[in-house]
């Protein structure tokens, strides 16, 4: 396959620091440079209907990679630019596991115009939802032809992608990232006909430190996928050229919250923490980096390519939810909810990320603080759509859920508690409240030992199970950017699309409890989605979650141990 562009790319550093669970393709890549052939050369090559013919290929001959120190670490993030090329027909998997004591299950889907057939992958191949794992093998070495450095790479089919030939698919319909939440609890992977996805990962706790110098990588995947999916062995190698960093780089968050148009405070924010404040944190929702896993930046800096919605060649029954543009004004008349009105279904997830800390911002200095993460998400079949109006000079606004039918027209709506402006840093946004609020129990899960949080901005931050009904694999509103609104709003529209969850991570004010006078022991963290009951969904009895945590240490070196939730072992 001929390449149209052989210039040299360059990637820019990622540092520890920023770290991001992310599938990464180089900042000055572009992605339509992988093209397959000259316009209007070459048709899809035959082969078995349904079937997808894979090819690993290159982008260019040759790259320069930047060698970045940070925090004590130093190493050479290698974004090759190879890609495995799809075509013939879709490549597709479904990923789901059927509850948290059962194993991931991969099955490829195999599309021949109007039929379906289902290829389950080897049992243990894949054990999560973030690709298909050990894919994809690099061996470098140095002029002398020493081997100088080796790395496995898992391949996520929704990594930055591009089209191959000019006929093919004008957008892809799969998902933009594989997500890495640990309870997620379905996924759906997928490149398009005539397109290619980047296989580059970078792993940010394992650094491949390269000295300045030149260097040849050679490229290839792994036997086991070559023999279940019929990949030749091409093995294309790629002169590397490693220079030193001497810019300071620019932080991923900080290129993050540009790219996806952050606006005034969340900009300023990455800024900060970019320029050496380390006050903040970036993660799933640290400085409103924007989740589920980052986009590569070639994605990025061509712009989120937004679902077209059902019609001719979308199988996956996605909808568009409704824009996120509040009402013009406040509803009037009589508020009402159809009895057949398509409902949300709000689901909490257990809690994860468990650290003890000494606070975050508007915690007490010097006290026990235990922070964690947690994540209320939305089965369907409908989106939860809800508005906030703001009489002028209040500090509150009015808050009203809305109603849709299946064609996306307006059916009824009813009042559901306020929205408040929470002008603590990290935040600076419009929160509705009484969406979700955690319970820390005793032992015996009776007694309330702390409580908090009920007020969120509603984002699309993970993507839980994209294989529900309606679930949307393009929401929009992914980071809070676009959700939240700010303090001069007159109103704003918050979205939890279908299959999404919204993340608050342990780095982000509020995100804890004070443990300063608890008593050693074992607690639960109860997580609880719209404890009011002012929302309507369709089922009210799967709302709370609970994860076991024990606390240790002493006053000042407090401690916890989280163990195994079934089969997740994410503490």
């Amino acid at each position: 396959m001929a390449l149209a562009d052989e210039e040299p790319m360059t990637s820019q550093p990622h540092r520890k620091g920023l770290k991001r669970a992310a599938f990464a393709a180089g900042a000055a890549l572009t992605v339509v440079a992988v093209a397959g052939a000259a316009p209007g050369a070459g048709a899809a090559p035959q082969s078995k209907p349904g079937v997808p013919e894979l090819k690993l290929i290159a982008a260019s001959k040759s790259v320069t990679l930047d060698r970045w120190e940070w925090d004590g670490q130093a190493g050479v993030n290698l974004d090759l630019g190879t890609y495995v090329s799809v075509d013939n027909a879709p490549l597709e998997f479904k990923v789901t596991r059927k509850s948290y004591k059962d194993p991931v299950v991969a099955e490829q889907i195999l599309r021949d115009g109007t039929k379906t057939k289902t290829k389950k992958l080897p049992a243990g191949l894949v054990n999560d939802f973030s690709g298909l794992p050990g894919f994809l093998e690099v061996s470098v070495t140095d002029a002398s032809g020493a081997e100088v450095a080796t790395s496995k790479g898992t391949f996520c089919p929704n990594n930055a992608s591009g089209r191959i030939r000019p006929d093919a698919p004008a957008t892809s319909h799969y998902p933009q990232s594989c997500p890495t939440n640990p309870f997620t609890l379905g996924s759906v992977w997928g490149v398009e006909k005539g397109w290619a996805a980047n296989t580059s990962t970078i792993d940010y706790d394992k650094p491949v430190d390269l000295p300045v110098g030149e260097y040849t990588a050679t490229v290839s995947v792994a036997k086991k996928y070559r023999d279940l999916f019929g990949i030749p062995d091409d093995r294309p190698t790629i002169k590397v050229t490693v220079r030193q960093e001497s810019d300071g780089g620019e932080g991923v968050g900080l290129r993050s919250a540009a790219a996806h148009g952050g606006h005034g405070a969340h900009s300023a924010h990455a800024g900060g923490q970019a320029a050496g404040d380390t006050g903040h944190h970036y993660g799933t929702r640290g400085a409103d980096a924007p989740t589920p896993p980052a986009l590569s930046h070639a994605l990025e800096d061509r712009g989120l390519a937004h679902h077209l919605g059902d019609g001719k060649g979308h199988t996956d029954g996605s909808r568009i939810a409704p824009a996120l543009k509040a009402n013009a004004k406040e509803p009037t008349g009589r508020a009402s909810v159809p009895a057949n009105a398509p409902k949300p279904d709000l689901r909490s997830l257990p809690a994860w990320g468990f650290e003890i800390t000494d606070g975050e911002d508007g915690d007490v200095p010097g006290r026990d603080y235990l922070a964690f993460s947690a994540n209320v998400w939305n089965a369907g079949p409908a989106p939860l759509v809800v508005d906030g109006f703001r009489s002028p000079g209040q500090d509150l606004m009015d808050a009203y859920q809305y109603f849709y039918d299946a064609n996306g027209k307006q059916i009824g709506y009813t009042p559901t508690g306020t929205m408040e402006w929470d002008p603590r840093v990290g935040h600076e946004h419009w929160h509705f409240t009484d969406f979700a609020s955690y319970r820390l129990l005793s032992e015996d899960k009776t007694k309330e030992v702390r409580s908090g949080k009920e007020a969120f901005c509603l984002a699309n931050t993970d993507a839980v199970d994209y294989t529900v009904k309606n679930a949307n694999w393009h929401p929009y509103n992914t980071d809070l950017s676009t959700a939240c609104g700010e303090q001069n709003s007159i109103s704003v529209r918050e979205v939890l699309d279908v299959g999404s969850g919204d993340t608050y991570t342990q780095y982000r004010p509020g995100q804890s409890f004070d443990i300063t006078d608890l008593p050693n022991g074992t607690y639960y963290v109860e997580v609880l989605a719209n404890p009011a009951k002012r929302l309507k969904e369709t089922n009210l009895n799967n709302n709370t979650s609970l994860r076991k945590v024990v606390l240790g240490g002493t006053p000042g070196a407090r401690t916890v141990s989280v163990p195994p939730y079934d089969l997740i072992d994410a503490p």
